[in-house]
């Protein structure tokens, strides 16, 4: 039998890694967390790694630039459908998040699993 491989649930642009390895450069590990909140949570948002404190009901996504990524759970539940696509923009950061690098920050794109992925990962799911 031929299973089709699981997708990645969080993918990161070139910009995005490049960002990242800049900002572990100069602070050390980090982390990100997707809430559920201004903008319809469109904003990650990227600390130190453990200075935010991950509830037992939150879903660690997967891993991106090596660093820790998740999502509160309510939002999952909305989300699981989705892949989310880590990238920069220009401005600083909102809220406590660490910026991208100079005038940047990051934020998501997403895009729908298809239903072969949908199928792969309903025997892989996320970790929580």
């Amino acid at each position: 039998m031929n299973r089709s491989p699981v997708p990645r649930r969080v993918q990161a642009t070139a910009a995005a890694l490049g960002a990242i390895a800049r900002v572990v450069a100069d602070v050390g590990p980090v982390m990100f967390f997707q809430s559920g909140g201004c903008c319809d949570g469109s904003l990650p948002l990227c600390f130190r790694d453990g200075e935010f404190i991950v509830g037992d009901h939150d879903v660690k996504l997967d891993t991106v630039g090596g660093c820790s990524f998740y999502i509160d759970h309510r939002q999952f539940e909305v989300w699981k459908h989705t892949q989310i696509i880590l990238d920069v923009s220009e401005g600083e950061p909102e809220g406590f998040s660490l910026a991208a690098g100079p005038e940047c920050h990051f934020v998501i794109r997403s895009r729908v699993f298809d239903a072969d992925e949908l199928k792969a990962l309903a025997t892989s799911p996320a970790d929580s």
